[in-house]
């Protein structure tokens, strides 16, 4: 059961990362541009955010067996799609939309089959390993990627997703778990409320990067002066809003809403949900900064970046499978707040470690703890957030719990993207300025071409657009040297923010509960705040 539902989920979540180091030779053998393939993976991170919570309760309408099965049958459809995609209208056919729409139904039923199969006090151990199994695809993604990328083909990555999810399917018949299901009507009118609302905000966010949060950027689209990103992001939440209004209206006429409203009543599940939502937001930021660093400020390629990861992952699995076994009986508030603290820890100590000049190596002690940070987190979230409801419930947390996770890692990497480049900026620009070896001509072009937001380059690359723009001598090595000083400025901003916000995490532990998980009364979902 475990490595069927592990399986599933390591190879879900590897496709929000392994294509991230090929982006250019997809580009290529597409015949498209690089915005062109990244717009394919934004649109595969948005339409699994936007239909999570749908795919929770199509699982508990038809059983969550059969919602697994048919996901990956979709999913793996869309792999052997993409496989062969010979344009990027193909591309996007399978990679965004096929494998989307069956990771959101594939994602919450891994939730609800470990509730099903496993006693409250086995939980947390199960989640912990399948949370581990997510987290690693994340690191393993551009070793896999880079690997297959360099020495064979991109397309070879998703021919292997097909073979697995074959595996995945034949391992699927064999299981024997409790299999739940529920005759009633879907809720139309709710499911194109939470796509619309949710899918207009998590667009926002992902192109708050080319568009800014506020401000418009230069050619960005706006509206009375104001950023679309912020436009969108504000009106996906009144759609949002609207749509927790239906779902009120439909629970009161006796109907079966697509997420009863009275479930967020339950301070323990809530508690569980903003957790996953914070881990997630910092652990996507983490993913982003440091790979830039390796590949980027240090020149690694894509198979060394990767390896430089490993410890992470192995610090992951260790924590999320070791805790629930060496302290079954540990208090998940405990456990989680340990696990922030070593998060926090391992952003602060990488924050303190980037230097100009250092080696890959001052990555390692950093990554170990944020990778046990994390594992102890993934040990205790999953089995809080379904232990809060009755098991029947458990396919709709599914989709709140992967719902809360997509929004996190969207928002975490659109952020550490915004101000990794807004702080390069601003110190590759003042270090222009006030370098004597840069001549005020030079300065002030700068200055103003640049004020629209710097991309994170490597030095080979600098040297070469310097060269281009006849700038040499004493003049390209100041600005090669600000670059990198402003590379580091803008990493160690990044990890500032992702620092704050895991102090804030810290503060937020009370919502999760003191006592071991186990089975909490089954009025807990459906009644007011107190009777939690």
């Amino acid at each position: 059961m475990l490595l069927t539902l592990s399986s599933g989920q390591f190879l879900m979540t590897l496709d929000s990362s392994v294509m991230n180091v090929s982006i250019a030779q997809v580009a290529k053998d597409v015949g498209t541009t690089v915005t062109g393939v990244q717009t394919a993976i934004t649109l595969y991170t948005l339409v699994m955010a936007t239909l999570m919570i749908t795919g929770g309760k199509i699982g508990t309408m038809i059983g969550h067996r059969r919602a697994f099965s048919i996901g990956c049958v979709i999913y793996a459809a869309g792999s052997l799609t993409t496989a062969l995609a010979p344009s990027l209208a193909v591309l996007i056919l399978g990679w965004s939309f096929l494998e989307g729409i069956g990771a959101a139904l594939i994602m919450p039923a891994i939730v609800a089959m470990v509730a099903s199969n496993f006693s409250a006090d086995q939980r947390p151990r199960a989640y912990g390993l399948v949370a581990a199994a997510g987290a690693i695809a994340v690191a393993a993604g551009p070793l896999i990627g880079g690997a297959f990328t360099t020495y064979l083909s991109w397309r070879l990555v998703f021919v292997g997703e097909v073979v697995v999810v074959v595996v995945i399917l034949v391992m699927v018949r064999r299981l024997q778990g409790v299999e739940t299901r529920q005759a009633f009507a879907l809720d139309h009118v709710g499911v194109v409320l939470s796509a619309a609302g949710l899918g207009t905000a998590v667009y926002g966010v992902l192109r708050s990067g080319e568009w800014g949060w506020v401000q418009a950027k230069p050619g960005a689209p706006d509206l009375m002066g104001l950023s679309g990103t912020l436009w969108l992001v504000l009106g996906g939440l009144v759609i949002v809003r609207v749509f927790f209004w239906w779902e009120q209206r439909v629970t009161a006429s006796g109907g079966e809403a697509l997420i009863d409203p009275r479930v967020l009543g339950n301070p323990v599940l809530v508690g569980g949900l903003l957790m996953f939502f914070f881990q997630y937001l910092i652990q996507a930021g983490l993913f982003f900064i440091v790979p830039l660093f390796l590949s980027v400020a240090l020149g690694l390629s894509a198979v060394e970046t990767g390896v430089r990861l490993l410890p992470l992952s192995v610090a992951l699995l260790v924590a999320a499978v070791g805790v629930p076994k060496v302290w079954p009986g540990a208090s998940p508030r405990r456990v989680v707040t340990v696990g922030l603290a070593l998060l926090l820890a391992g952003v602060v100590s990488l924050m303190a470690a980037l230097e100009v000049g250092v080696g890959a190596e001052v990555v390692t002690v950093p990554l170990l703890l944020a990778g046990l940070g994390v594992g102890a987190l993934a040990s205790q979230l999953g089995a809080v957030t379904v232990s809060a409801v009755p098991d029947e419930q458990a396919g709709d947390v599914g989709g709140l719990q992967n719902t809360s996770s997509n929004l996190g890692a969207s928002l975490g990497t659109a952020l550490a993207g915004s101000v990794l480049i807004g702080a390069l900026t601003a110190s590759l620009v003042q270090g222009i300025q006030d370098n004597p070896d840069v001549p005020a001509p030079v300065s002030t072009s700068a200055s103003v071409e640049l004020s629209g937001g710097v991309p994170f380059v490597s030095t080979a690359d600098l040297e070469a657009a310097l060269s281009d723009a006849d700038v040499a001598g004493a003049t390209a090595d100041a600005v090669v040297e600000e670059n990198e000083s402003a590379r580091i400025a803008g990493l160690r901003a990044s990890l500032a923010i992702l620092a704050l916000l895991a102090t804030v995490a810290l503060f937020l532990t009370r919502f999760v509960p003191r006592s071991p998980v186990g089975r909490l009364p089954a009025e807990t979902a459906s009644g007011p705040p107190g009777a939690a």
